[in-house]
């Protein structure tokens, strides 16, 4: 870009503050118009965000890592047959296809504490890269808190409230589900993380905690392992999710099992698994 080229852009009074954060501010601008740098920028972020969502899920490169984890998973689709369907029929990634339905209701091992289910979502991407760092940094605490573990779901096309269905169909006493958000511009890969206690497929929105933004740029494995655990460690004690359970994990005067000391030593054990 020449001299005179960059003499016509009007910079933005914020611009020192973009070294702090991803998002898209003080971009600048020449006349009306978004210089070309920032057109193109966007333009990337666009085709990013619409290549997580379409970007299929391989289930199978999660299964294998998690089995030398010692972690059995079961494979399931959602009742939206391709991703066509799913981004039309939100209803239909909300509940397991009847094949998968009757899968999960004659598994012989039903009615532990625990029960993980790892989903495409918006965001394959973000799944691949975030679930299995995320689900090291749980196990620790999972172990310190004593919970039975059921085997891992894969869920394809899934929403939300699939959890609640297979949780239902293993009769699991929670269920935590990690699936791709919906990519933003500056974060294509971001996980959430929906915690329930008692699903049912009657289960609200309001009954869930969510944790979102994990990944290594936004809210890091060991924060969020940590935040979930300490969520399970309530939930499990009080009988209950959403919002009658509020997120204290930042409160002295609420630690139980899982402590402050403890995550210290969650994650040392975390990265040896």
């Amino acid at each position: 870009m020449s001299r005179r080229e960059l003499d016509l852009i009007h910079h933005n009074p914020w611009e020192a503050l973009r070294q702090f954060t991803a998002a898209r501010i003080a971009l600048g601008r020449t006349g009306a118009s978004l210089p070309t740098t920032e057109l193109l920028k966007f333009g990337l972020a666009h085709a990013q965000a619409r290549d997580a969502v379409h970007q299929p899920f391989i289930s199978e490169d999660l299964a294998r890592p998690l089995a030398a984890l010692g972690l059995r998973t079961i494979t399931v689709n959602s009742a939206a047959p391709d991703r066509s369907t799913y981004l039309r029929r939100p209803d239909l990634g909300r509940k397991l296809s009847p094949q998968s339905h009757d899968q999960l209701s004659s598994w012989p091992e039903k009615q532990t504490d625990l029960l993980l289910v790892i989903g495409d979502g918006l965001s394959s991407k973000a799944v691949h890269r975030q679930a299995l760092p995320m689900i090291v940094a749980l196990l620790p605490y999972l172990r310190t808190l004593g919970l039975s573990l059921a085997p891992i779901v894969l869920a394809h096309q899934s929403r939300v409230a699939l959890g609640d269905d297979a949780g239902e169909c293993l009769q699991a006493k929670a269920v935590v589900m990690l699936i791709g958000e919906r990519p933003g511009l500056s974060s294509p890969d971001s996980l959430g993380v929906y915690m329930t206690w008692g699903p049912n497929t009657r289960r609200l929105e309001s009954e869930r905690n969510c944790i979102s933004n994990i990944r290594p740029e936004g809210l890091d494995y060991p924060q969020a392992a940590f935040k979930l655990a300490w969520l399970l460690e309530q939930a499990f004690q009080r009988r209950l999710s959403g919002v009658q359970l509020k997120d204290e994990s930042d409160n002295p005067a609420l630690q139980g099992r899982v402590s402050p000391m403890y995550l210290s030593d969650g994650i040392n054990q975390g990265n040896h698994q």
